[in-house]
């Protein structure tokens, strides 16, 4: 182990609950938690900053910035094995009532990069929208997106599903659509200088022991329920409805190659990225001394 802590950062919600119950043993000694509450572009631009080591974030927003150059991190493990429910999501008085109704318009978004604007180009795919006539408003957080729907600066945004529930249940924004991730919906990135290979490996491998307990079906009948519940104050139903479309993966140190190609694929006809003269190489995406391709 290297003798400086590491960094850690990913998203403060119910997907992070087995990251932070290992936190919670590590207590600090190993590595130290970073907050990146705007989402999955503002890890990215804090680990291009060297501000952090290694990064939790959404599966397309990692590969797609790999895609693009970015030479910060590379892909080091898998975090969760099923695809993300992104909610479409509308102010409680706007004029629109479905995804149809949005072409054309502004979206909000919460960075360049984002899932929230990578997952506009594959919704607009599935409409048969022309992606280059996308149009988009950075909002920052879930707080200012809720604030562009409402104000009518932005015709709807992105955000995982259960997590924008508590705006929705309260009157504050509807629900107009779900568009799922064609591909699982998390994946680790590690900065190849300031992470070493030792380092990550040993987390990963701890992380791996809680996601394994987190996912056993023994836990996920109360324990899961009560840790979420505890953390973040979501409704007992809506956990549960949760916990019925995630699963997580048996090793995080893998990364199915699949998931890799599918994604840059995906991306690429939704006219988020441009693949190179001969296509991408999957090698130049992963931290070889740290992962396994499957």
């Amino acid at each position: 182990m290297h003798e400086e802590l590491t960094e850690l950062t990913t998203v403060r919600e119910h997907f992070s609950s087995p990251l932070l119950q290992l936190a919670e043993q590590d207590g600090g000694k190993t590595f130290t938690l970073v907050e990146c509450p705007s989402g999955t572009g503002q890890i990215i631009s804090r680990i291009t900053n060297n501000e952090i080591d290694i990064a939790i974030a959404l599966t397309d927003g990692l590969i797609s910035g790999i895609a693009k150059g970015s030479q910060a991190y590379k892909l080091v493990g898998s975090y969760v094995a099923t695809p993300l429910n992104w909610a479409v999501i509308t102010g409680k008085e706007s004029a629109f009532n479905s995804i149809a109704d949005l072409k054309g318009t502004t979206m909000g978004i919460s960075r360049y990069g984002s899932g929230s604007q990578l997952m506009a180009y594959v919704m607009a795919l599935q409409q048969g929208w022309p992606t280059d006539e996308l149009k988009f408003q950075v909002n920052n957080d879930i707080h200012g997106l809720i604030d562009s729907v409402n104000d009518g600066s932005t015709s709807a945004f992105m955000w995982e599903w259960f997590t924008t529930k508590p705006w929705v249940d309260t009157g504050k924004a509807r629900f107009i659509g779900s568009v799922p991730t064609p591909w699982p919906s998390w994946l680790i990135a590690a900065h190849p200088e300031r992470a070493p290979a030792e380092a990550v490996t040993d987390i990963l491998q701890r992380l791996t022991t809680f996601i394994r307990e987190f996912d056993s079906e023994e836990k996920r009948k109360q324990d899961d329920v009560d840790f979420i519940k505890d953390k973040f104050g979501y409704p007992e139903e809506d956990i549960r409805a949760w916990l019925k479309t995630v699963k997580y993966p048996q090793n995080c140190l893998e990364i199915p190659k699949e998931v890799v190609l599918n994604t840059l694929s995906m991306l690429e006809k939704a006219g988020a990225l441009t693949a190179p003269q001969g296509g991408f190489d999957v090698n130049q995406f992963i931290g070889k001394d740290v992962v396994k391709l499957t």
